[in-house]
């Protein structure tokens, strides 16, 4: 059963492309963008938000960095939890028009979220990062979009230096963007990408088994129209992706894009490299009834007791973009026999 939270709701400003983290202490951390409109920056901030009592309500509602006027605005934050304990966000500061025009930095937060670092520049270009990946070996992957196609560099001091760019995807008659790069328990990474051609097709993945350093791939998922995917081991070690699905076809008003998803499969599934190979068990989650529909950027944590806690954004009965909750567990997928 998938229960549904208000998280924030502000009818003066477009609220969206949020991300949630857990901190030790049991605290929820969501953070956001808050601005005039999806295709209109004149007016940008990032947000956060908190909840001690698992997303029911929500508070500490604030401001994460000044508004900013036009061009250079920070674009779409990610945040994390790393294994000692601190939290990181990170983000795109957009300098010009189009998938180029991005630079991506990181701020460092103490466990609780309470305080935070000036933002610190790594040498990735590009758009749309994906979270800050900890590997066990302690290495940090960041990654995002150009034009040429998804990137990443890695860290082995915590950001203090980086890698020269690695191509994680690239492929003439495909765009591939947005990447989730998953950590097996077997150290196998998995990216899985959105392809944005606006045909509806399924999600892509390349593989690594050297902590990021070189991939292979493209593989097909049987994951329909899957835009923004985000990727995560659940406690049983099957996997969780959670996406805006896209189905293609004629635009017409908000008509692009309603739907949003949750998707279950396994461990095997994303090693496999033929389609027929993978299975995936696709729950819808939310609909949005707005004439000018726009949702489905998200983050996703499960805690202690199995609970899975979603955030994502949606129009449907609001003017603008508003951040929303939901709350499920694995059976909800699937009931075993």
């Amino acid at each position: 059963m998938i229960t549904k939270f208000k998280i924030s709701r502000d009818d003066d400003w477009y609220e969206a492309w949020p991300d949630v983290t857990l901190t030790k202490g049991g605290k929820l951390v969501c953070v956001f963008s808050q601005c005039t409109h999806h295709g209109n920056r004149s007016a940008t901030r990032l947000m956060l938000i908190e909840s001690t009592d698992r997303g029911r309500t929500w508070e500490n509602k604030r401001a994460f960095t000044e508004l900013t006027n036009g061009m250079p605005y920070w674009n779409c934050a990610r945040i994390s939890r790393l294994r000692d304990g601190r939290l990181i966000i990170v983000a795109d500061l957009i300098t010009k028009e189009k998938e180029n025009g991005g630079r991506n930095y990181f701020w460092v937060g103490d466990p609780e979220g309470t305080q935070w670092s000036e933002p610190l520049e790594t040498p990735l270009e590009g758009i749309v990062p994906d979270k800050l990946c900890e590997l066990p070996s302690g290495r940090w992957l960041l990654s995002a979009h150009t034009k040429s196609g998804q990137w990443l560099r890695y860290s082995d001091n915590q950001g203090k230096n980086w890698s020269e760019p690695v191509l994680v995807a690239s492929h003439p008659e495909l765009k591939l963007c947005e990447v989730s790069i998953l950590p097996l328990e077997d150290g196998t990474l998995v990216a899985f990408l959105r392809e944005n051609s606006g045909l509806g097709l399924d999600c892509y993945k390349a593989i690594s088994y050297d902590q990021g350093e070189s991939w292979s791939g493209l593989y097909r998922i049987p994951l329909p129209g899957c835009h923004r995917p985000v990727a995560g081991l659940l406690q049983s070690g099957r996997i969780l992706i959670t996406y805006r699905f896209m189905q293609g076809g004629k635009g017409w008003l908000g008509n692009w894009t309603q739907n949003f998803f949750a998707a279950l499969t396994d461990q095997e599934s994303a090693k496999a490299q033929e389609r027929r190979d993978q299975w995936t068990r696709i729950m819808p989650v939310d609909f949005d009834r707005s004439p000018v529909s726009d949702l489905g950027y998200s983050g996703w944590v499960q805690f202690e007791d199995g609970e899975i806690y979603v955030v994502q954004y949606i129009v449907d009965d609001s003017p603008k973009g508003q951040i929303r909750g939901y709350s499920f567990r694995e059976e909800d997928f699937l009931i075993e026999s």
